[in-house]
């Protein structure tokens, strides 16, 4: 398999879940410029929506989008339990909360990278994503990990986005539960290694 990634980008989620799974794979790095993969190719053929990530399987099919992807990871290696089997309800709250991630936190923080915002429009987003803090504290006052007592590929794509938090100078501290939980998953040896990996050490 092959993952297409940029470092610190929402391709960390399924790259750490690689890694969790401990199964065989390959990092191709995509510029962000020019598109293009560090082995030559031009990622749009690979993938037409232009971003990552996107896996490569062996036999050549392609899949996107990460909640998609860490779904698809977790179930080749179900004795890992990074995902409840598929059709239980178990797993339907696995879904229900990759869709919070992804529409609510993900989406949600992605205004903020752009510098052009004005901060009167960046305020709006604030407040609102703030206000889906709350539901992430209360959650996580009560469990450790998304799903209650056990890490999951939830809780790896939320950690992904909660590290972009840095570049807008917004202290997780304001959230104790939500601190001390980035803290903990980042002790993971499976994102250790990713981060290790995605900074070039």
């Amino acid at each position: 398999m092959k993952l297409y990634y940029r470092p610190y980008t929402c391709s960390l989620s399924p790259h750490i879940v690689l890694r969790e799974l401990e199964l065989d794979f390959e990092l191709i790095k995509v510029d962000k410029e020019s598109r293009q993969t560090s082995d030559g190719r031009d990622f749009n053929t690979i993938n037409p929506k232009g971003y990552v990530a996107a896996l490569e399987l062996d036999d050549g099919q392609i899949l996107t989008e990460g909640p998609a992807i860490v779904q698809y990871l977790a179930d080749l290696r179900p004795e890992k339990n990074l995902a409840p089997p598929s059709g239980s309800w178990e797993r339907v709250r696995l879904q229900e909360w990759l869709n919070f991630v992804t529409s609510e936190i993900h989406a949600g923080s992605a205004p903020l990278f752009n510098e052009g915002l004005p901060e009167q429009a960046k305020d709006f987003f604030r407040d609102k994503l703030f206000s889906r803090f709350a539901v992430l504290e209360a959650t996580l006052e009560r469990q450790d990990y998304l799903l209650g007592a056990s890490f999951s590929v939830a809780d790896a794509y939320l950690f992904t986005v909660l590290s972009w938090f840095r570049f807008f100078k917004i202290d997780l501290g304001r959230w104790p539960a939500i601190a001390a939980y980035a803290q903990n998953l980042s002790r993971r040896p499976s994102i250790q290694s990713a981060l290790r990996f995605e900074a070039g050490k």
